[in-house]
């Protein structure tokens, strides 16, 4: 008889909202005033345990529309205990307008947003010029913008998009190394478009 599957608390990683008007206090939300950094669309969350584990002198929260891949990112960050990330179920671009306070983050990282193929969808592709304002303003100055797609279509936008922008120059990025192992990968979506010989685009940015 198989047994039930235990139930994971993830509290401590899901970042509940519930009541909260305007802008968060990173101090108060990690209970430590290191360096935060935000990825818009944290999937099942490969990235957010990737990097809290490499780097556990920062903090991480993960924004996801989805609840049910949400509570999987929570439920990936507390099998690994990682207390530096957390996740948040709901609309990226409302929580950067509303509760991001100016000059805060390090790092804003957008990696394989859905590219809502149907021309009368693109309006809810979540990377547009009012996101990318938010952003802008919640960076502090030296921050990093990391994006990664593997439409190549939707990447010209994003680069047309931050171009408008003066204040984000482009970085160079490190040679794309195969991965020796499944969490080598920058997501799980990375995983699944590199095995399947897809090609991906990738920029970086630094805000002067």
């Amino acid at each position: 008889m198989t047994e039930p599957r235990r139930k994971i608390d993830t509290s401590a990683q899901t970042l509940d909202l519930t009541g909260v008007e305007g802008l968060l206090s990173w101090a108060g939300v990690f209970g430590n005033d290191r360096p935060v950094e935000l990825e818009v669309g944290s999937g099942k969350g490969l990235f957010l345990q990737n990097a809290a584990t490499a780097r556990p002198d920062c903090n991480f929260l993960g924004l996801e529309l989805a609840k049910k891949y949400a509570g999987k990112a929570a439920e990936r960050l507390a099998r690994h205990g990682l207390a530096n990330a957390r996740v948040w179920s709901g609309d990226a671009r409302l929580f950067l307008a509303r509760h991001v306070p100016p000059a805060s983050l390090s790092a804003v990282h957008v990696y394989f947003p859905d590219p809502w193929w149907k021309k009368r969808h693109k309006k809810r592709r979540v990377f547009t010029g009012t996101l990318l304002a938010d952003i802008e303003r919640s960076l502090v100055r030296g921050g990093a913008l990391q994006v990664a797609t593997d439409v190549e279509e939707y990447f010209e936008v994003m680069l047309a998009l931050v171009a408008e922008r003066p204040r984000f120059a482009p970085e160079p990025l490190p040679e794309l190394k195969e991965p020796e192992h499944d969490l080598d990968y920058l997501t799980n979506f990375e995983r699944k478009y590199r095995i399947e010989g897809r090609a991906i685009f990738r920029a970086s940015y630094q805000l002067r």
